[in-house]
C-alpha cells in the first residue's frame, strides 16, 4: 500500500467538532493484524450520529468512523487469512474505539473478520451492511420459536420502523421464510414499496400510539422491533401465547412501561439482539444464509452508492428522517 491514503476523519478540539476528507499516514494504523484494502462500507444511523458529534460512543481524536466495511486482505498476521482473500468487517466496535471503515485502508484484529461467501461479494455485503446482518439476526430468532416448539409454524410477523435499513430487509426475510408480514411505518408513500419487499399488510404507526392494557388480544406470533420505547409496551400486549419479539433498536425512546404479564400469562419471549457482537460461528452461520433469503437485485434498487463528499452531505438527512434507502460508501468513487 501507499504511505498515505484518504480516509473521513473526525476531531474534537477545544470543544470544536470537525469532520474532513483527509490523507492520514499509514503508520496511524496500530490496532490489530490484518491490513484490508476497503471496497465498500455503509452509511448506517449509528455511523450518522458519530459524524455529527461522536454520538458520545467516540472517546479519542482524532478518529476514522465507519462500523462496517468489506474489502481484501493487503497483508496478514493471522494462517486464517490471506493475501487477496475478501472479507467482512461488522460490530466488535469497530468505527467507535478502533479506526473503521470510511477509509481506503482499515487494520484490524483477525477475529473480527469473517470470508465472504462465494454468493455475496464486497458490494452486495454492504448492501446489507450492519442493518442487514441485524435483521438475520432477528428473523432468526423468531424461527426459533418454531424449534423451541418443536415444529409450531410461525404466521403473523410484524416488523416496526419498517422502511428503515433494519426493517426493510427483515420484511424481505421474513416474507421469503413464509410468514405473512404485516410492516409498521408513518410513510403513507411508501407502501408500494413495502408490498414489492413482501410486506401482506401496512399499518400506520399511530396504532400503537396510547396507553396499553396489561394484556390485549394476541395478534402478532413474532416481531422484530426496530423502534423500542412506549410502542415495545404495547406490541408486548399483543404478541399471542409463547410469541418472541426480537428488539434490536431505540429509535422510540430507550425506556418502555410494561409488566410482566405478557411473559407469565402468555410465555412471550423478549429476545435482545446485540449484533456487534456476536461471535465468529454464528456471523459466518449468518452471513451463508443470507444470499438464500434475500433478493439482492430489490436492494440495489433502493441503495445509493456514495463518495465521502457525498457522505459527509448525506448523514444529516439520515438523521433528520430525510433519507431513504440504503447507502454505501465506495471510498475510491
Amino acid at each position: 500500500m501507499s504511505e498515505k491514503f484518504k480516509a473521513v476523519v473526525i476531531d474534537n478540539q477545544n470543544e470544536k467538532f470537525t469532520r474532513e476528507i483527509k490523507e492520514i499516514d499509514s503508520t496511524k494504523l496500530k490496532d490489530g493484524n490484518v491490513l484490508i484494502k476497503i471496497d465498500f462500507s455503509s452509511l448506517n444511523y449509528k455511523d450518522a450520529m458519530i459524524l455529527k458529534d461522536g454520538g458520545r460512543i467516540v472517546r479519542k481524536f482524532p478518529f476514522v468512523p465507519g462500523i462496517d466495511f468489506s474489502g481484501s486482505v493487503v497483508e496478514s498476521q493471522d494462517s486464517k487469512f490471506k493475501k487477496d482473500d475478501k472479507v467482512i468487517c461488522t460490530g466488535f466496535r469497530v468505527g467507535e474505539a478502533f479506526y473503521g471503515g470510511f477509509s481506503q485502508y482499515a487494520k484490524v484484529d483477525s477475529n473480527f473478520l469473517i470470508k465472504n461467501p462465494k454468493e455475496v461479494d464486497p458490494k452486495k455485503s454492504m448492501m446489507l451492511g450492519t442493518a442487514g446482518f441485524t435483521a438475520l439476526q432477528c428473523a432468526f430468532a423468531i424461527k426459533a420459536r418454531e424449534e423451541l416448539l418443536l415444529g409450531e409454524k410461525v404466521k403473523d410477523g410484524l416488523v416496526t420502523g419498517a422502511t428503515g435499513g433494519v426493517g426493510s430487509i427483515a420484511v424481505m426475510i421474513l416474507s421469503k421464510m413464509g410468514y405473512d408480514v404485516h410492516a409498521v411505518t408513518g410513510k403513507k408513500d411508501k407502501n408500494d414499496y413495502l408490498n414489492n419487499l413482501g410486506a401482506k399488510n401496512i399499518i400506520d404507526r399511530k396504532e400503537f400510539d396510547g396507553e396499553s392494557k396489561l394484556l390485549e388480544k394476541g395478534i402478532w406470533d413474532g416481531v422484530v422491533d426496530t423502534v423500542g420505547g412506549s410502542s415495545l409496551t404495547k406490541i408486548l400486549a399483543q404478541v399471542k401465547p409463547t410469541g418472541i419479539v426480537a428488539a434490536c433498536g431505540n429509535a422510540g425512546g430507550i425506556k418502555m412501561n410494561t409488566t410482566v404479564m405478557p411473559f407469565i400469562i402468555r410465555g412471550v419471549k423478549l429476545w435482545g439482539i446485540d449484533s456487534s457482537g456476536a461471535t465468529i460461528k454464528r456471523r459466518e452461520f449468518l452471513w451463508n444464509e443470507a444470499h438464500k433469503l434475500i433478493d439482492f437485485s430489490k436492494i440495489e434498487t433502493f441503495t445509493n452508492e456514495l463518495s465521502f463528499v457525498e457522505l459527509l452531505e448525506t448523514y444529516p438527512k439520515l438523521l433528520k428522517g430525510e433519507y431513504f434507502g440504503r447507502a454505501i460508501v465506495n471510498p475510491n468513487k
